[in-house]
Order: structure tokens, then sequence, then C-alpha cells
């Protein structure tokens, strides 16, 4: 896993028949459109302007350390060269296999290759839930489902990370879950897995939201940059830079990742708006990473300034609420050495009382957008100092992912 907790940052990538209609990638089973209907783009699915390497040269630039491709998603269209059906990109109107292309593309670019599998499947005439009272319609499935992952982990090089999505209808023991996996294993020895195939795996998923698993567990939250993961014309509620880089912060404080996703349009073109703002947090990132990439799980509490990441004895202090030249940090149980501004490396005077830690002669104005970042040394690991609050002293600090309001009216 150290590759993968260094990274902290990566794309994902929806990326399928989808994108031609525009209307988002469950639009198959929103719209309730026919499987011969919906073959028909097929068809019209022929991106000729469409270079993976574009793509990972922009992951590269906006700072992640790895991607994921919808190999396949829910409409059970191959972006490879399956030999189990004829719903691919190589059998139909593009003869391309875009899976080898992003794969060596992403090797080429030096980022790690991950492979997105749905395990849903609305092409496939078993794979409406039929199973459920017809194990050999179940069987014939799942055996499909197996076959596809073997020919993915066996045809395209090193893969690094297999991320399955949906186990519905079955259960981890219908799926067959632990001989795909080990399968998977055998085949990729170093491959990390996710956990959605029933099973737990190498580390969780949040979708949506920031939420830590247990301690000891590695964990990546799943995000889209606007309301939806496939293509989706007409959607322009972006998040900005500055909505980036605090759930980056949120899930490095957490020591977690995030796999921030992109929506090619039918070209395989990434929109205008996705490139913009993944250029600017890549910006940031080269000034301010070292408070991101590698973070560990920060026993640290909450701010009025913005957030904090750990480090080793390193805590970093990501502020969005500058107050001008002075600024003090609470419940920090430590002994601090000194203090610097990520950008520029300006040394930041530093004077400490017990669990506060005062800072002097900041600038007036905020140097850094959107968040500047000081980085504060310490003798040992800083944790949270424990002790009673004005505002809610029984509350107990022992998760400090947890906000003291939560659950309080």
């Amino acid at each position: 896993m150290a590759w993968w907790r260094e990274a902290t940052f990566g794309m994902f990538i929806h990326w399928g028949l989808y994108s031609i209609p525009g209307r988002g990638e469950w639009v198959m089973n929103r719209e309730n459109i026919p499987v011969a209907e919906y073959e028909q783009f097929a068809w019209q699915f022929n991106p000729r302007h469409c270079d993976p390497r574009a793509w990972v040269r922009l992951g590269r630039e906006a700072g992640m350390g790895y991607m994921v491709l919808t190999t396949k998603h829910h409409e059970g269209f191959c972006l490879w060269d399956s030999k189990l059906t004829d719903f691919t990109s190589v059998k139909t109107a593009a003869k391309r296999d875009f899976v080898r292309e992003y794969a060596e593309a992403c090797r080429a670019e030096g980022l790690k290759v991950g492979f997105y599998f749905s395990l849903l499947d609305w092409h496939h005439p078993d794979g409406d839930g039929r199973g459920i009272e017809d194990p050999a319609a179940r069987r014939r499935f799942v055996d499909f489902v197996h076959g596809q992952v073997r020919e993915l982990m066996s045809n395209y090089g090193r893969v690094d990370i297999l991320w399955y999505d949906v186990p519905w209808p079955y259960s981890p023991e219908e799926w067959r879950a632990v001989e795909l996996n080990a399968m998977a294993r055998e085949l990729q020895p170093h491959i990390l897995i996710n956990n959605r195939s029933g099973l737990p795996e190498d580390f969780g998923t949040p979708e949506q939201h920031v939420k830590a698993e247990g301690a000891g567990r590695d964990w990546e939250s799943c995000m889209t940059l606007n309301d939806n993961w496939g293509y989706r014309r007409g959607d322009v509620n972006w998040k900005d830079a500055r909505a980036v880089v605090q759930l980056l912060g949120e899930c490095a404080r957490g020591g977690g990742n995030l796999l921030l996703n992109v929506g090619p349009n039918p070209d395989g073109l990434i929109p205008a708006e996705s490139i913009r703002i993944l250029r600017e947090v890549g910006a940031w990132l080269r000034i301010n990473g070292e408070a991101i990439y590698g973070s560990q799980r920060a026993g640290v509490g909450w701010t009025n300034f913005g957030l904090m990441t750990v480090k080793g004895t390193t805590l970093y202090l990501l502020i969005d609420k500058w107050s001008g030249p002075d600024l003090t940090v609470g419940r920090i149980s430590g002994t601090a050495r000194n203090a610097r501004l990520l950008a520029g490396g300006r040394s930041v005077a530093l004077r400490q009382e017990g669990p506060r830690i005062h800072l002097s002669g900041l600038p007036e104005h905020m140097p850094e957008l959107p968040f500047t970042v000081i980085a504060i040394e310490f003798e040992e690991v800083p944790t949270h100092a424990s002790g009673p609050s004005c505002i809610w002293p029984n509350y107990a600090w022992g998760d400090p992912l947890k906000s003291p309001t939560d659950g309080k009216e």
C-alpha cells in the first residue's frame, strides 16, 4: 500500500456509450432504454480525437499519482478487446482497444494503472438479477464476470488497482468473490483491490463524501467534479479549485485518498472546465503538496482557520480564513520547534504556551490562494491536547474527524 498512501490523489475517468446522449452514466436505466436500442450507440461511438495520453498528462499536471478508468460500466460496453462479448469498442465503430491505449499511456507518463469494472451489467442477458431465482442463469453470469476480470488481469501488463462496483444482486459467496480476487492476485501479485466485490480487501470507498474508515483501515473518497460521473451536457455545477483542495485536505487529515472524477465527452475529450480546475489544483500542489501527499491519520482536532494535516512530526496548517499577522493554534500536544510558510519557505516567529501555539509576523494579506500552508515542526508527533472546553465541556475528542457538534442541535 505504500505507493498508494503516498500518492493520495487519483483521477477517476467515467467514459462509455453514455457520453453520446450526454445525460449521465445511468441513462440506459433511468430512461428504460431497451438493449437493442442502446446497442446502436456503439456504432456512433467513434472518438477520432481521443488521446488517453492527454488524460494521463492532465492527471500528472494536476498532481495525481494514479488513474482509474471505467473499463466497463453498468451499460456492459467494454472498452477492451473482450472475447466474451461483441459489445466492445474493438468490435464496433471505433475499432480501438482503449484500455490498452490507456494502460500504455499511464506507464509512459509514470502514473499507476487502475481498472474500474462493474459487476452489474445491464446488457448481458443474465445480468438483470434473474439469477436470484435461477441458479443456472447466475452461474452463467458469474462465469462471464470471472472471465472478463481474467482478461483484464492477463492481457494489459501490470495493473495496480482493481476497482469493482455494484455487487448487486448477489452475495460475495454467490459472486465467488474469494475465488475471483484470488485469481486477480495470482495474475497481478502487486494489485490493490477495493471493497466493492462484497469483501473488505485493501481499501474502503466512501462515495460523494469524506469519511475515514476505522483505525488501521485504508480508504479513498471517490467524488465527482460536477454533479455527474459520466458526461452530461448542461451540468455546470463545478467544484472550484478551493473545494477540491478542501477535499484533499480532509482526506489527507484522515489518512485517506481522493479519487476525483472527470467525464470525457463522446470524442474522448475532457471538458475544458475540468481541465482548468485540475490545473489550478496542480499549481497549488506543486507548492504545498508536502501538506497532502503521504499524510497520516491526524490526531488533531478542529480549527477556526481551515484544517490541519500531519506527516511524521510536522503539523500543517491549511488556512483559508486569514486573520492578518498573528495566528493562534490551540489544543495541540507536543513541543513545537519552528514554523515556516510553504510558499517561499519563509520562517515564522513561534511562541508556545502549553497547548497554545502563537505565530506572529505573518503577512498582512493571505499570500497563497485558495489555502496558505504553514508547517510547524515538533519534537514528537503532534496530537490533540485534551482538556475542558467552554463550549462542549463533556465532548470526548477521541475521534478528531468528528465535529464536536455532530449529533447536537
